[in-house]
C-alpha cells in the first residue's frame, strides 16, 4: 500500500499501540490526545510511558492536542477512546471536518439506555455528507503485546467490505495479521460482550475457585454471547472465530487484561468503587454489563453471568454468593443452545 496520513484519536495504550502498527507500515501518523504533558513526551521522548512503559515511539508519530490540525487533509480517521467518549469526541470531528472521511473504530462495548453498537453512535453523530464509511477492528489483541511486535490476528468489518479491505492493507504485516468478516452485528457484539464474561472470569479467579470454573464460565459465557447475537442479526459462526471465541480466552486469561483484572479485584473483596479508584483506567465490562442486561430484557434471550454481574455491579451482591449461584442453576443439556441457535437462524432464512 501507497505511504498514508492517519490520525488515531486516543492516545491511551490501545491507541498508541496502533499508531506504532501504522508506522511500523511506512505511514505517516497522527496521533491525538487532551493531555498536554503526554503528547508533549510523545513529540520530545517518543515513548508513551504510563500507557505502554518501556516502548519506543516511531519518529513518524506525532503527537497533537488540537484536534482540527490532526484532522487537515486526512481521510481515514482511527476512533480509540472508551465507548462514553464516543459521541463527543465524534462531534468534535465533525465539527473540524470539511470534506468526507473513513472512521475505523476500535472500541468494544454498547451504550446502556440506546442499546447502539459504536458503529451506530457514529453514524447517528457524524453527518452523513461528513462520512464514507465505517470500519470495525476488533479481535484478541492485548496493547502490551502489538506494542512489543508480538504476532497478533484481528479481524475487520463493514457494511462496505471495500473499505474494511483497505483497512486491512492499511494494518497488515508480518506481525499484525488482519482478516475480513463481513458480520458488523457479530464483530461488535462479540467484542463488547466478551468483557462481561471476563469480568466474571476475574471473579471466580480471585474467590480462588480455579481453572475448572473458569472454563466452564467462559463456555456458558460463549453460549450467552451467541444467543443475544443471533438474535441480533448476527451470524453464529461469527462468534467462533476471532471476534467471538478469540477475543473471549484472551481477554478471561491475561493479567494484561483490564476486565479481568478488574473482576478479580472484586473476588477478592474490593467493592466496584475501589476497583475503579485503584486501575485508574476505563473498564468497558462494567457500562456494557449494564447495556446487556436491558438487551437480555428486550430480545428476551436468557444470559444468567450477566444477570448475576449485573447484580453484583449494580445491586451490592456479594460476588461469592452470585457465583455459587451460576453453578448451582438448573441443569440443561448442553446442546439446547446451539440447537436452539441453527432453529432461530433456518427460520430467519426461510
Amino acid at each position: 500500500m501507497d505511504k498514508q496520513s492517519v490520525a488515531v484519536l486516543g492516545a491511551g495504550s490501545w491507541g498508541t499501540a496502533l499508531a506504532l502498527v501504522l508506522a511500523d507500515n511506512g505511514h505517516d501518523v497522527r496521533l491525538w490526545g487532551h493531555k498536554e504533558a503526554q503528547i508533549q513526551e510523545i513529540n520530545h521522548y517518543h515513548t508513551n510511558e504510563k500507557y505502554l512503559p518501556n516502548i519506543k515511539l516511531p519518529a513518524s508519530i506525532k503527537g497533537y492536542t488540537s484536534l482540527l490540525e490532526a484532522l487537515i487533509g486526512l481521510e481515514t480517521v482511527i476512533v480509540a477512546v472508551p465507548t462514553k467518549a464516543i459521541r463527543e469526541v465524534v462531534r468534535k470531528m465533525a465539527s473540524c471536518l470539511n470534506h468526507p472521511v473513513t472512521i475505523v473504530h476500535v472500541s468494544k462495548g454498547i451504550e446502556p439506555d440506546t442499546l447502539m453498537r459504536i458503529s451506530e453512535m457514529i453514524e447517528e453523530e457524524m453527518p452523513p455528507s461528513l462520512l464514507k464509511d465505517v470500519v470495525v477492528l476488533s479481535g484478541p489483541s492485548h496493547a502490551e503485546e502489538v506494542s512489543l511486535r508480538h504476532p497478533t490476528t484481528v479481524t475487520v468489518t463493514s457494511k462496505n467490505m471495500k473499505a474494511a479491505e483497505f483497512v486491512q492493507d492499511l494494518f497488515m504485516n508480518q506481525n499484525f495479521r488482519v482478516y475480513t468478516n463481513p458480520d458488523i452485528v457479530g464483530v461488535e457484539i462479540g467484542g463488547a460482550l466478551k468483557n462481561i464474561i471476563a469480568l466474571a472470569a476475574g471473579i471466580t479467579d480471585g474467590l480462588g475457585y480455579g481453572d475448572n470454573a473458569k472454563a466452564a464460565l467462559m463456555t456458558r459465557g460463549l453460549a450467552e454471547i451467541s444467543r443475544l447475537g443471533t438474535k441480533m442479526g448476527a451470524n453464529p459462526l461469527t462468534f467462533a472465530g476471532l471476534a467471538g471465541i478469540g477475543d473471549l480466552i484472551v481477554t478471561c486469561t491475561s493479567v494484561h487484561s483490564r476486565n479481568w483484572r478488574a473482576g478479580n479485584m472484586l473476588g477478592k473483596g474490593e467493592t466496584v468503587e475501589e476497583v475503579l479508584n485503584s486501575m485508574g483506567m476505563v473498564v468497558e465490562g462494567i457500562r456494557t454489563t449494564k447495556a446487556a442486561y436491558q438487551l437480555a430484557k428486550k430480545y428476551n434471550v436468557s444470559m444468567p453471568i450477566t444477570e448475576a454481574l449485573y447484580a453484583v455491579l449494580f445491586k451490592g451482591e456479594n460476588p461469592k454468593k452470585a457465583v455459587d449461584a451460576l453453578m448451582n442453576r438448573m441443569k440443561t443439556h448442553e446442546m439446547e443452545d446451539l440447537v436452539n441457535i441453527l432453529d432461530e437462524r433456518l427460520e430467519d432464512e426461510k
